[in-house]
């Protein structure tokens, strides 16, 4: 197996799993059913399309930069009637920044990659207001994803990391594999994209952490036994 490692960053990104009506949440970290979107989407495939192919790819995300999560409030008017429909909020993550990873056959995995460097279709991080602050970067690798997930350059920009403590904590959710003890189970598996039959089911995900060094850290950090008034 060949695992492809994606850099998703953009001014703003949204990964909902359970928005209703007039409020669209967003999780934390991309979501398995949004990066697939994402990655039909390069490779030409129509809403309608067949993607068993890509629901078969064992998916994982690491959260490299957290962002801040902010909402917005959206106003529409009726075209057919004239009349302003209900006020809707949308929550985003601003300033994220996240490496996402998908591991399946080689054949799959280069063409995937090479779709992303040329996509047929705009490519957008979970909502079609979010495109990316630039081209996909990516990199393929032999590793398998939970270590490649590991291991990767962590790309937190250089005020973020200034910003850290000497040494930082990164959150990894993946799919969960045979052996696994499962984290959570959430409605993320993509069935069909079709906007007249939209489908998902449910998925095992398992939550990891890395710690990494930061030594580009200008925290001086804080002695709280000092405070108490220890001597």
């Amino acid at each position: 197996m060949t695992t492809l490692l994606i850099g998703l960053e953009a001014p703003l990104q949204s990964w909902g799993d359970s928005s209703r009506f007039t409020e669209r949440k967003t999780r934390p970290e991309p979501t398995k059913s949004g990066v697939l979107g994402l990655l039909a989407a390069a490779l030409g495939r129509r809403r309608t399309d067949p993607i068993e192919d890509l629901v078969a790819l064992t998916f994982g995300v690491r959260t490299d930069q957290a962002g801040e999560l902010t909402r917005d409030f959206q106003t529409a008017i009726d075209w057919r009637t004239g009349k302003s429909k209900p006020l809707s909020h949308r929550y985003y993550l601003a300033d994220a920044k996240f490496v996402a990873g998908i591991e399946g056959s080689e054949t799959l995995i280069a063409g995937i990659a090479e779709a992303l460097i040329r996509p047929t279709f705009p490519l957008y991080l979970g909502r079609r207001s979010c495109p990316p602050a630039g081209p996909m970067t990516t990199s393929i690798t032999s590793t398998p994803l939970s270590q490649a997930l590991r291991e990767a350059e962590w790309t937190a920009s250089a005020r973020h990391r200034a910003k850290q403590a000497r040494s930082v904590t990164l959150p990894i959710v993946r799919d969960a594999v045979a052996g696994d003890e499962v984290s959570e189970t959430i409605r993320d598996t993509p069935v069909s994209f079709d906007p007249t039959d939209r489908q998902y089911t449910w998925r095992n995900v398992v939550y990891d952490v890395v710690h990494m060094p930061n030594p580009d850290s200008t925290s001086k950090g804080y002695d709280w036994l000092a405070a108490l008034g220890g001597n």
